[in-house]
Formats: C-alpha cells, sequence, structure tokens
C-alpha cells in the first residue's frame, strides 16, 4: 500500500508518502513540506487569524496535490495542538475540508505521545527494555514512558518549542533574562508532570524523537556505532548546555549556518534546546539517544496494524 500521511503542526505542514506493508518498516518514497510557523497567526483570544488560515489552506492544498502526484492510495491527514486549541479550530476544519477535501483527524496530546511511543517502540525493539521518551514539537512537549506497545504513564505538556519562543523569546535573538524567565517556567511546569513517572522502575534507555532534537543532537551530540549499518545519535545535558547560550546570542537568520539547524527551525531553536535541557534535568537524564521515528511513523504503524 503506498500511504501519505499529512501532519499539519504548529512550526510544517509535512506529507510523507511511503510504501507500507503489514510486518514490514515503511520506506520513504517523496516528502512534500512547507512552513507554517502557526503561534505567530494567533490573535489574543486565541483564534487563528484570517492570514493564518489563508496560509494552511494554501499549505494543506499544495500537499494534497503532491499527493495526488505519488499515486497514494489512502491519505492519513491529522492536525495537532496549534488547531487543536485554537478558539476557531473547528471552523477552521471545516473550511480546509471545503476548500481542499482533506479532512483532518484533530489528535489530542495523549494520543500524541502514545502514538510517537509506539513509533519508538518499534524502532528500538523489545531487547531494548524500558523506554522514557521524550518529543518536542512546535505546540507542546510529548513524555511517556513503558516496557510494552502502550505507555505507563504519556503526558502532553505546552512547552513546544513554537508555543515557548512566542509566550518567553519575543527578540532576536532573545535576551538573557528572556531565556532566564522561559528556564524557570519550563521548570515549574515539569515539576508537577514528572509525579507519575517517580513510582515507574528506571528506564532502560532515554530517547528523543522530533525534528527539534535531532536538529540538537547533530550540533551538540555525537554519532556512535549501533546495530547492523546504523549509526546511534547521542545527545548529552552538558553537550546541549554548553551550546545553548551561544545559539540565543546568534540572531534566527544566521543560525542554518550551524550543523543541523534548519531555515523551519531556526526561530525556536533556542526555546527547544532550553526545554529539551529543563526536561533532561526534572528526569535526572544526562543523555539520551535520538530516534529518526516519531509521530507520522506511529500514525502508519497504527494504520498497518488494524489492516493485519
Amino acid at each position: 500500500m503506498r500511504l501519505g500521511v499529512l501532519d499539519v503542526g504548529s512550526n510544517t505542514v509535512h506529507l510523507l508518502v511511503v510504501e507500507a506493508h503489514p510486518g514490514a518498516r515503511p520506506i520513504p518514497t517523496a516528502s512534500h513540506k512547507s512552513v507554517l510557523r502557526l503561534m505567530r497567526y494567533l490573535e489574543p483570544d486565541g483564534a487563528i487569524s484570517s492570514e493564518g488560515v489563508a496560509a494552511i489552506l494554501t499549505a494543506v492544498g499544495g500537499a494534497a496535490s503532491a499527493a495526488g502526484e505519488a499515486g497514494i492510495e489512502e491519505l492519513l491527514a491529522f492536525a495537532t495542538s496549534a488547531i487543536r486549541e485554537a478558539a476557531n479550530g473547528e471552523a477552521v476544519l471545516d473550511l480546509v475540508e471545503r476548500e481542499t477535501g482533506v479532512r483532518l483527524q484533530v489528535l489530542s496530546g495523549d494520543d500524541e505521545s502514545r502514538l510517537t511511543y509506539l513509533a519508538v517502540r518499534r524502532w528500538y525493539g523489545w531487547s531494548a527494555g524500558r523506554l522514557l521518551l521524550f518529543d518536542i514539537g512546535g505546540g507542546s512537549l510529548e513524555l511517556a514512558q513503558g516496557i510494552d506497545e502502550v505507555p505507563d504513564v504519556a503526558r502532553s505538556l505546552p512547552l513546544g518549542a513554537g508555543r515557548s519562543t512566542i509566550s518567553f523569546l519575543p527578540d532576536d535573538p532573545p535576551s538573557p533574562e528572556q531565556v532566564a524567565r522561559l528556564r524557570a517556567h519550563a521548570r515549574e511546569v515539569l515539576a508537577e508532570a514528572v509525579e507519575p513517572f517517580k513510582a515507574l522502575p528506571s528506564p532502560n534507555h532515554v530517547v528523543g524523537s522530533s525534528k527539534t532534537i535531532r536538529s540538537l543532537a547533530r550540533l551538540a551530540g555525537s554519532i556512535e556505532d549501533g546495530f547492523g549499518d546504523t549509526e546511534r545519535s547521542i545527545l548529552t545535558r552538558d553537550g546541549l548546555d554548553d551550546w545553548t547560550p551561544r545559539l540565543a546570542r546568534i540572531p534566527a537568520d544566521a543560525r542554518p549556518a550551524l550543523p543541523g539547524i534548519t531555515a523551519d527551525r531556526t526561530f525556536q531553536i533556542v526555546a527547544g534546546a532550553v526545554v529539551l535541557s529543563e526536561t533532561m534535568r526534572a528526569f535526572g537524564v544526562d543523555e539520551l539517544e535520538v530516534s529518526p521515528w516519531a509521530l507520522r511513523e506511529g500514525l502508519i504503524l497504527r494504520r498497518l496494524d488494524r489492516l493485519t
């Protein structure tokens, strides 16, 4: 089956086309991405502005055309926190369907955590034991831990990199005081969220997923040998904390010159680094491994499971 997964996130609208077969790993064949940065279109009342709605329609319409050209048999289209939490979210979903023919499924925060955890569990396999997952999106931070394919605990927190940038780092580059306020806020939110995880056994592996964490690992991490021909990307908290103040001093338009920092993440990478650092600190984690699979792969795997 040729599947398309359309992810309307807080930062990008991303279509991934894969060749998918039950019992086999999905093989990517095409990708189409538009930078959205939806958080900048939020009105004071929490609604997405008319300019933001137009940007969504353009991006989803372009992805739908690309999906048609790719010859997909089924499109899994979903939206995450930015549209889920918008005051006019339902109206935007209806308009997107009328204008583009694409009906977006809105995932809850818990759905995001569980599906991302499923993808990471499948990538690492049963021998990896108990996994603790961190995933930083544009609007939310997902946390999950477990030993099976359904996590024992899953949480979604309003600490996404885009949301945190808009709320706490309005200047470019941000001031040290702004970074300190974001760090204090993240620490406060995480202090309560970490409590349910304390009753669980210690994880065998701590894993980070999402483009933000992959970018930070390329900048501040290292590569080690993995299983077979797969390399392992490792990010330490010391390495992250060493780079974060340097990142914060560099203007956003200059950051893509750094390893791993792409244009679609340059505005929110500092907030992502601060949130990840505080998350690792809250859980007592000194280093994590980086998973190439995340939410999109989780949706594909769940769809294939239903086929079987």
